[in-house]
């Protein structure tokens, strides 16, 4: 790693590093703070802004937990599909940032692209909670855990704004991957409907409910081309945002609700629960109050995984998931109080905990547009 930071910034500004052994940076939000975590992202089209943004909702993530963590994220760039060359690609990044994971100044997992197998030549000397390696139902607990929280955050808000849970509701969920899946899962056996679900070869939807099932059967055969092999017609991706669904899960790249898109939700739509970092920008999260959705903050939606991590080693998969529970729930439920809507509340809440250790709070994250 270089160790200097793009654009001259200043050392109170976000830290961009090149790694040395491979196309990639890390970005630091926090420069200076004695442990910074966030995931490790594998795409060809990654960018330092992105992942800027990505570790900014790190620092509020761990802030709205009440955890003294900056935050921080990894952009690696290449071929995620490539097998046999991101096996070699993350072996060189993990001897390379090896020194910085030991002295704890920089710890990391999955993120897009990556999976926790991964990171195996990291975990001989700083051992992840051996649940994160565990399976539930033939189901890596890493792909459960970040669905589970999900689904958790929505329930909750629609238990407050609508009286009842997910029996009868339904959801739309943007990005079938392992948390996308994950999500579908639990919404399921809640006893809720997904009636939609995109990847990037389109969007597939029936009101009456989705095949998990199978539609998880053939994206391991077909990958994102799974939606072409469900039979029924496909749409382009973007028809997500328009299905007639209580809950919308937003789990692809930042900024996905923009004003445009908020303005586009069907009437049926009650709640946003977002599964990927930073899916709003200002002007959609502002829509959305006035359109009286629940805009759920992402960095509480989707911490399901860092209190994954954070968890006991001796923890069973129900007891991680019975703490991911109660936090999640407990943190959305407050948010859900604030005047100007549960994102604000989140948002607020995280802003007050880093003032408490850290000084002056960064901007929450939103993303442009």
């Amino acid at each position: 790693m270089t160790g200097q930071a793009h654009n001259g910034r200043k050392p109170s500004e976000p830290e961009t590093v090149d790694l040395r052994s491979v196309p990639g940076f890390i970005v630091f939000d926090l420069p200076g703070a004695p442990t910074s975590a966030g995931g490790t992202r594998l795409a060809i089209d990654v960018t330092v802004a992105e992942v800027a943004l990505l570790a900014r909702a790190m620092t509020y993530k761990y802030a709205a937990l009440g955890v003294q963590v900056g935050g921080a994220k990894a952009g690696l760039i290449g071929d995620p599909r490539d097998r046999a060359d991101r096996a070699a690609r993350m072996a060189r990044y993990c001897a390379e940032i090896s020194p910085l994971v030991t002295a704890g100044r920089f710890l990391t997992g999955p993120d897009m692209g990556t999976f926790e197998q991964d990171f195996a030549p990291l975990r001989e000397r700083r051992a992840a909670p051996g649940v994160m390696s565990a399976s539930v139902a033939d189901v890596p607990f890493e792909d459960l855990l970040t669905g589970y929280g999900v689904t958790v955050a929505a329930e909750t808000a629609l238990t407050a704004t609508a009286g009842g849970d997910w029996a009868g509701r339904s959801a739309a969920i943007e990005g079938f991957g392992k948390v996308g899946g994950g999500v579908a899962r639990e919404v399921t056996r809640r006893g809720g409907r997904v009636v939609a679900i995109s990847t990037v070869a389109g969007t597939v939807a029936d009101v009456s409910g989705l095949d998990i099932a199978r539609l998880l059967e053939l994206r391991s055969r077909y990958g994102d081309d799974c939606v072409e092999h469900y039979g029924r017609p496909v749409t382009p991706p973007d028809a997500l945002f328009r299905a007639e669904a209580d809950v919308i899960v937003p789990g692809a790249r930042p900024g996905v609700i923009s004003s445009q898109v908020a303005q586009s939700l069907a009437p049926a739509v009650r709640v946003v629960a977002p599964a990927a970092n930073v899916p709003y920008t200002a002007g959609g999260a502002e829509v959305l109050r006035g359109r009286r959705i629940a805009a759920l903050p992402d960095f509480v939606c989707n911490a399901g995984a860092v209190l994954g991590y954070r968890s006991a080693p001796e923890d069973t998969p129900a007891q991680v998931l019975a703490v991911v529970a109660e936090r999640i729930s407990e943190i959305i439920s407050a948010a859900l109080s604030h005047p100007a809507g549960p994102l604000a509340g989140a948002c607020d809440q995280a802003a007050d905990y880093l003032r408490s250790w850290w000084g002056d709070a960064p901007a929450p994250p939103f993303a442009a547009g």
